[in-house]
């Protein structure tokens, strides 16, 4: 059996520290389903209840949105594309912008309707262009959603119409969010209060008032029903450029709801920072390979991530455990150890380390030639 060894390291990150708010008071927060996100590292930083089953009700379009958002990024379709309404828009149920079979609107005037108006005959238009059903569209919602380690989460439709079959929890949706929040193009349409589509004959207005009345808003949805209460899934980023993610479903009231996003979000400014692993990869040394063409293969870590920490937190400690040694033949990228970073007791990251290079396993027509290489010319 081969050895493994640690090899425990205290790093100081003093100077790399991104303070996120200054010292204010906390502000009690209300015992709801939610969770506060780092949104660039995806660090959860609180939670309650955050891996809850809830039906979630309208917050489902998020989902919705970033497939859309998928495909208008790869080229799929463009903004200023017109698309042209199927006859699966008449009778459709809820918020709506009174589209009918045949009816054209650009790429642009659909996803304003379904950000701001909430318009689920335009979330028709685009989920039928996205994947030309509406059921192979909510397939691909679960099939991402699974992907992207949502995995207490089931769509049954995109549109968020309340269905007792239907679940997700505080964090799926925050990791959807995370997700969302990589397409700055969208920022300008979940920041719109007021707009109007269809030559300017429908007015469009958002229901997260948050959009008017939060400087720091980014994006992106309330919502409430009579089943599921009042849900919001609101990112802000603060005046040095650091965002989070507040996502607090079932609140027992709009005030409630707003409350508990504001003082999460504020609570995620003042008392953490943000720093990077910055791991060496001279910090590791090579290791030892056993019947290799080569003695020694590089190692390093695989990747390395920001790291979201409370702010009296000053050091990482780092935890590596790789064997003494590896038998050839040796691939590049092979995985052979981890590195664990932790504050405290807590893990919060973690990387394979990988080989740099491949060595090839030692062979006798190898061994000839380096001695036939070798030999006084």
């Amino acid at each position: 059996m081969k050895k493994m060894y640690v090899l425990i390291l205290v790093m100081i990150f003093c100077s790399s520290l991104i303070i996120l708010g200054a010292d204010i008071p906390d502000e009690p927060i209300l015992p709801k389903a939610y969770v506060l996100m780092e949104a660039e590292t995806g660090t959860v930083l609180e939670e309650e209840n955050y891996d809850e089953r809830i039906n979630i009700g309208y917050l489902s379009k998020l989902m919705s949105l970033l497939l859309i958002a998928e495909d208008i990024e790869t080229g799929k379709y463009k903004l200023s594309d017109e698309l042209t309404a199927s006859s699966n828009v008449t009778g459709t149920k809820g918020s709506v912008v009174w589209l009918e079979s045949g009816d054209k609107m650009t790429v642009d005037e659909l996803l304003k309707s379904v950000i701001i108006g909430n318009a689920n005959d335009a979330l028709t238009v685009l989920a039928e262009k996205s994947e030309q059903t509406i059921e192979k569209f909510v397939m691909r919602m679960n099939s991402e959603a699974f992907d992207y380690g949502m995995r207490d989460t089931a769509f049954y439709s995109p549109y968020g119409y309340y269905d007792k079959r239907e679940f997700s929890t505080a964090h799926d949706i925050a990791v959807a969010c995370q997700k969302l929040y990589e397409y700055e193009f969208l920022y300008s349409y979940f920041s719109t209060w007021r707009d109007f589509v269809k030559n300017n004959s429908v007015e469009l207005v958002n229901e997260n008032v948050l959009s008017r009345t939060y400087d720091a808003h980014i994006g992106f949805k309330a919502v409430h029903s009579d089943e599921t209460g009042f849900s919001i899934a609101e990112c802000g980023r603060n005046s040095k450029g650091i965002s989070c993610i507040a996502v607090v479903l079932s609140a027992d009231n709009e005030d409630d709801m707003y409350d508990t996003a504001r003082k999460l979000l504020k609570k995620g400014y003042n008392q953490y920072s943000v720093t990077s692993t910055m791991f060496p990869d001279e910090m590791i040394k090579p290791l030892k390979v056993l019947n290799g063409e080569s003695k020694y293969v590089c190692i390093a870590l695989e990747r390395q991530k920001g790291i979201a920490l409370n702010r009296n937190e000053k050091t990482l400690k780092t935890k590596v455990v790789i064997p003494d040694f590896v038998e050839a033949p040796v691939e590049r990228g092979q995985r052979i150890g981890t590195a664990g970073f932790y504050s405290g007791k807590t893990l919060v990251y973690e990387s394979p380390i990988v080989t740099k290079n491949a060595v090839n396993k030692l062979t006798y027509s190898y061994i000839i030639s380096k001695i036939l290489y070798n030999l006084p010319q």
